[in-house]
């Protein structure tokens, strides 16, 4: 399905690049900004999983993610053209957004309930793992922007997914913090 031989190709030296079907977008563009993003959340997640390996259920976990994130990148990056593909485009499927959710039962069955809003710390894996989340966060706002545009697709599994994720990141960073008890709680006005 993918074939790299050489990296660069020049193509984008005026600001364009190519989606997956062909037609070339600017490198500013709202849809490129989307995937654009999902590539930096991936790239974060690996860098959480950079303090994940002791915690192998959980790492197993981010790993799937990552796949299941260029899957994301792949459906957003071949918009819906009205025209029967050559191909069968790679699309977000329900069950990938159901096993996001399975995993957020999963981790979230192991925490106590939340007395205040977790501020980001704790250890190292936590942390990073608050990093994934905002900027999954901010991939999702974007998806989210591209899809309200007049003439753009995004599919509600795209959308459900991202959402979920950021949920996931949440309750994996709390997971990750010794099973919630090592949380830096936000105490309101406390240094006023």
């Amino acid at each position: 399905m993918v074939k790299l031989n050489k990296i660069y190709t020049r193509t984008g030296d005026g600001g364009t690049t190519g989606l997956v079907a062909g037609p070339r977008r600017m490198k500013h563009d709202a849809r490129v900004a989307a995937y654009g993003d999902v590539d930096e959340t991936n790239s974060m997640v690996g860098l959480a999983r950079q303090h994940t390996a002791t915690l192998p259920p959980l790492d197993q976990m981010l790993m799937r993610i990552q796949n299941d994130l260029f899957d994301l990148g792949a459906d957003l990056a071949t918009p819906e053209t009205g025209e029967k593909p050559q191909y069968e485009p790679l699309r977000i499927v329900p069950a990938q957004v159901a096993r996001l959710e399975a995993e957020i039962d999963t981790l979230n069955a192991e925490l106590s309930p939340l007395r205040s809003f977790v501020l980001p710390g704790g250890t190292a894996a936590a942390a990073a793992l608050h990093v994934a989340r905002a900027v999954a966060r901010r991939a999702e706002r974007r998806i989210v922007e591209l899809a309200a545009l007049e003439g753009e697709t995004v599919s509600r599994e795209a959308v459900a997914f991202i959402n979920r994720l950021s949920d996931f990141l949440f309750v994996a960073a709390r997971w990750a913090n010794d099973k919630g008890a090592l949380d830096v709680l936000w105490v309101p006005g406390q240094n006023r």
